[in-house]
């Protein structure tokens, strides 16, 4: 779209390319312009803003313990924000980030019970890693391979199949894989020790951390530093001028699919092996669908990622907060959540268009 016609003399023109000065101003302005939104909403309900915002920085970040809980949250939100972002950089919208997630954690905890129970953690950490990255990059092949060979929108399969995932995972746990000894309780018998992430200290931080911090240096290299990531960019910038250069789009697509669907499925792996020790009921409340957010405020850089992941999984350990210190819904972060991004999309369209004045026209 080069211009669309607004009032009679002017029109709407798409910036060629938006400064990184003016987008990571607007990014900032939207966060603030959230968080006073937020804010009115709060008052309107009869409660202090400030006395909220301060309770959620103090029982985030307010003793390590906080920091920890925030660090644990932070590793499912930046490994699904990164997958996210890379099918993000081609214009592929995979929003099946949450289903992917759940399919890791599924071939992960399979792995763990069934095939290899009695393997050493030196076996069995790096097999659960790699059938979680099976299992999510298959359930991120399947839109992929939709969109490159037949034209359908990956937003709409990718959207069904999380219901597949999560539905999936719930006859699992009420039925095959149930723990007998569970007294009712769905889930599957816990997994082996082997299968168990190493853990920072006596907190809850896992290994799973330093799984999306290598994987936000690799994505960065790959972007900045390799044939195949300069492709998805341009793939993504100017499918006409990718075509034209002979550049295999189908094949790509559905790489780039499989990719962010891996570490989709990473995150579930992380949280099964790393947290909850079994694959249960809404193991997820919805890191997939938040992941979406973490992507676009971190204008898909990988190590903007990391930061946004960690911003956001503060709301979330605050939202926990307020439900206990003062009683309010943890709701609040989910509307935070999807008040940045309301703002954030907003601001995208002042740094992508401009307002210009058409000349000779009166």
């Amino acid at each position: 779209m080069a211009s669309v016609p607004l009032l009679r003399g002017y029109r709407i023109e798409r910036v060629p390319a938006p400064s990184r000065l003016a987008t990571a101003l607007v990014s900032l302005l939207s966060l603030l312009l959230a968080l006073v939104f937020g804010g009115i909403v709060l008052a309107l309900a009869g409660e202090n803003p400030l006395t909220v915002y301060q309770t959620m920085l103090r029982g985030a970040l307010g003793d390590w313990n906080g920091v920890a809980e925030t660090l644990v949250k932070t590793t499912p939100l930046l490994l699904a924000g990164l997958g996210v972002a890379v099918a993000f950089r081609m214009q592929l919208w995979n929003i099946g980030a949450e289903g992917q997630l759940y399919l890791g954690a599924i071939f992960a905890t399979g792995t763990a019970l069934f095939l290899i129970p009695t393997a050493p953690g030196w076996v069995m950490v790096p097999a659960m890693i790699v059938a979680a990255l099976i299992g999510g990059g298959l359930w991120g092949f399947i839109p992929g391979a939709l969109r490159a060979w037949f034209g359908a929108s990956e937003i709409i399969t990718s959207l069904m199949l999380n219901y597949v995932a999560i539905l999936f995972s719930e006859y699992l746990v009420h039925g095959p894989w149930r723990d007998p000894q569970a007294y009712g309780f769905p889930g599957t018998p816990t997994l082996p020790d082997a299968a168990w992430l190493a853990r920072w200290g006596t907190t809850r931080v896992h290994l799973g951390l330093l799984f999306g911090l290598i994987a936000a240096v690799t994505l960065w290299v790959m972007f900045r530093r390799t044939r195949w990531g300069y492709e998805i960019g341009v793939m993504g910038e100017n499918p006409r001028a990718a075509h034209y250069a002979g550049m295999p789009t189908k094949r790509t697509i559905i790489l780039v699919m499989v990719l962010s669907g891996a570490l989709a499925g990473l995150a579930g792996m992380s949280e099964v092996a790393g947290i909850g020790h079994q694959l249960q009921r809404n193991l997820s409340p919805g890191y997939g669908y938040t992941a979406i957010i973490v992507a676009w405020l971190a204008r898909l850089h990988p190590f903007g990622a990391v930061l946004v992941a960690f911003l956001l999984a503060v709301l979330t350990v605050g939202g926990d907060q307020l439900q206990m210190s003062l009683g309010l819904p943890a709701a609040i972060a989910p509307m935070l959540q999807g008040t940045i991004l309301f703002f954030l999309l907003g601001g995208d369209l002042l740094t992508r268009y401009r307002l210009t004045r058409v000349l000779g026209v009166g």
